[in-house]
C-alpha cells in the first residue's frame, strides 16, 4: 500500500528491511476522499499524519473576503502534513484535487519512530525539509518569475516529482487541476492564466489537454523555468 512512499524516501537513501517493515506496520488504516473535501482542516489537531497515497492534494489558506491560495501541490508518496506531528495545529488546510486515497500514521507510532530509529527519522525529516525548499522556490516564482515562467518551473517541477513515485507514463501525467485551482496556485486571475497557457502552447513545450500534462521540448521548458532540480534532493546519499 505504501509503495509511494517507499519510492520517494529511497529516492534520497537506501532503506533497510527493518525500516520498510516499520513504515509498513504502522501505516494500516486508509480511506478514500472525493476531490473537494478536506483532508485536514485547518484550526484541527490532527493525532495522526496523512500519507497520499493516490491522487492530488493541495495546502492552501482562504482569505477574509473568500478569496483562496493554494501554497503547496501534493502528489503520491507525500506525508500532506508530516509537520502536524510537531505543530500539532494546523494553520492551513489541506484539500483534495481529485480522488484521494490516503493512508494514515499515527503520531505515536512517528513518535517510536524518531525515538529508535535515526536514520529513518532523518530520512521523514529530509521529507519535510524537501517541502521547506519547494516553498522556497514557490516564493521565488511568485515574486520573481514572469507568469509564464512560474508555470513552467511548476510543470518541471511536478513532472521531475511524478516520475519519482512512477505516476508518469513516457512524457505525459496526468494533472486534474481545473484553470480555477491553476490560478490559485499561481495567484493570477484565469484569464491572465488563460493568456500564458495560450503562450506557452504556441512555443510547443508541453500540452495541456484532457487532465494530462504532455511534455514536447523538455531542454526549452527548463530553460524557459530555469530550472534546477537539486532543491528536490533527489539523489542517494548517506542521510
Amino acid at each position: 500500500m505504501i509503495e509511494s512512499l517507499l519510492l520517494n524516501l529511497g529516492s534520497r537513501d537506501v532503506l533497510s528491511a527493518e525500516e520498510e517493515n516499520r513504515l509498513r506496520a504502522i501505516i494500516v488504516k486508509d480511506r478514500y476522499f472525493a476531490a473537494g473535501e478536506d483532508l485536514v482542516s485547518e484550526g484541527s489537531r490532527p493525532g495522526y499524519s496523512t500519507l497520499l497515497l493516490d491522487g492530488f492534494a493541495a495546502r492552501y489558506k482562504v482569505m477574509a473576503d473568500g478569496s483562496r491560495q493554494i501554497t503547496a501541490l501534493h502528489v503520491a508518496g507525500d506525508f500532506v502534513d508530516l509537520h502536524a506531528f510537531p505543530i500539532k495545529k494546523m494553520d492551513h488546510g489541506i484539500v483534495a484535487l481529485s480522488s484521494c486515497h490516503v493512508a494514515f500514521a499515527d503520531h505515536a507510532d512517528l513518535r517510536a519512530i524518531t525515538e529508535r530509529m535515526p536514520h529513518l527519522t532523518r530520512l521523514l525529516w529530509l521529507d519535510t525539509l524537501v517541502d521547506g525548499a519547494i516553498h522556497r522556490e514557490w516564493i521565488v516564482a511568485m515574486g520573481r518569475r514572469s507568469k509564464r515562467a512560474h508555470i513552467a518551473h511548476l510543470v518541471c517541477e511536478l513532472f521531475v516529482r511524478l516520475q519519482v513515485v512512477k505516476r508518469t507514463r513516457g512524457a505525459s501525467f496526468q494533472f486534474p487541476l481545473t484553470q480555477i485551482e491553476m490560478a490559485d496556485v499561481l495567484g493570477v486571475s484565469v484569464v491572465h492564466l488563460n493568456k500564458t497557457l495560450q503562450a506557452l502552447r504556441r512555443e510547443g513545450v508541453f500540452t495541456w489537454e484532457n487532465r494530462t500534462i504532455t511534455i514536447v521540448d523538455w531542454e526549452r521548458l527548463q530553460e524557459i523555468a530555469e530550472f534546477d532540480p537539486g532543491y528536490l534532493s533527489i539523489s542517494r546519499e548517506p542521510r
